[in-house]
């Protein structure tokens, strides 16, 4: 099969199936050079989503007689998980708006002049409605992301004052917990990448969040960033001398509503969805996330992003369970 032949409309799927480069859009799912391959393509006419497997055929004497491939349309299981997506997003929607009304109407009594045991009854009130407002809003950002509406607005930013300010912002909260954030500048006053700004300033908060949340007294967080050598990106990392995630849970850390289970212990509330809209984001900025960690040392999470623009994806896309 020619590739030249991809534009007979009668072989253009066969084409981008046989020739994953062809494609509308490919997300690569495995690393590259490493069998077997998986890719999933996504078209628009007609709409379809197929993850591509390719492996070696291989004789006994260990020589390559050519390639099989696996297709499997994975169209009607985005369906119905689009489905799914789409109930949460009606239910959470309807709870925000009395929630919402709820936490105005505490914040504006925990203002009154009040007995010692009634703002007390009232502070509890409007920390239960905080917690409860951040479930509803994450439930919401996860059903905009497998939608693909998440609605990215990308700009040039210099990354370093960027992630300057959002420490400086935090670290109120980081006293709270009797913890010290340093940040580690490069040795260049100035790196300008393009991004979302309230996007990256999720995923920034997010794993500072986690990184005071789940440390010890008096412990330390330290955020730093550097350019990846020969590689047109830079490398960001949050590290924290706190309570460390099990070896074996490691791989599902970026998983919806997975939570290790010492974190479940340490702090009893959250639906572990914050990390799954980390990598997402992180994902549609064309980067990579991963983390490194040790029980009762501490975890270090990295995060890359790419200096030049043409290595964003141009398509948002949902990066789910890989």
């Amino acid at each position: 099969f020619a590739p030249e032949r991809a534009q007979e409309s009668h072989l253009r799927l066969l084409s981008q199936v046989i020739f994953p480069s062809l494609a509308p859009v490919v997300m690569r799912r495995s690393e590259a050079g490493i069998y077997p391959q998986a890719v999933d393509l996504f078209f628009d006419e007609p709409k379809m989503e197929l993850r591509v497997a390719t492996d070696k055929i291989i004789d006994s004497s260990g020589q390559l007689l050519g390639f099989v491939k696996i297709v499997h349309d994975r169209s009607r299981e985005i369906e119905l998980l689009r489905s799914k997506t789409e109930f949460i997003a009606v239910a959470s929607h309807q709870l925000r708006t009395p929630l919402t009304s709820l936490h105005w109407a505490l914040e504006s009594l925990a203002k009154q002049n009040l007995e010692a045991s009634e703002k007390e009854l009232v502070n509890t009130g409007l920390e239960a409605s905080v917690k409860l407002l951040k479930i509803v809003n994450d439930l919401l950002d996860v059903s905009k992301i497998e939608e693909g509406r998440f609605g990215y607005q990308f700009e040039n930013v210099n990354i370093i004052s960027f992630i300057e300010e959002i420490i400086k912002s935090m670290k109120d909260f980081a006293k709270q917990f009797g913890i010290k954030i340093y940040f580690q500048k490069p040795t260049e006053p100035s790196i300008a990448l393009s991004v979302d700004p309230q996007k990256l300033s999720m995923v920034v908060s997010n794993l500072l969040d986690n990184a005071i949340r789940y440390n010890v007294p008096n412990g330390e967080v330290t955020v730093a960033v550097e350019r990846v050598k020969n590689q047109s990106y830079i490398k960001i990392s949050v590290k924290d001398t706190g309570i460390g995630i099990p070896a074996d849970e490691l791989n599902k850390l970026f998983s919806k509503f997975f939570r290790a289970e010492n974190a479940t212990k340490f702090y009893p509330e959250g639906l572990g969805l914050g990390l799954y809209i980390v990598k997402n984001i992180i994902k549609r900025h064309g980067g990579q996330i991963w983390v490194e960690s040790e029980i009762n040392r501490g975890s270090t999470f990295y995060f890359t992003l790419p200096t030049d623009p043409k290595l964003i994806p141009p398509k948002e896309i949902v990066y789910g369970e890989e």
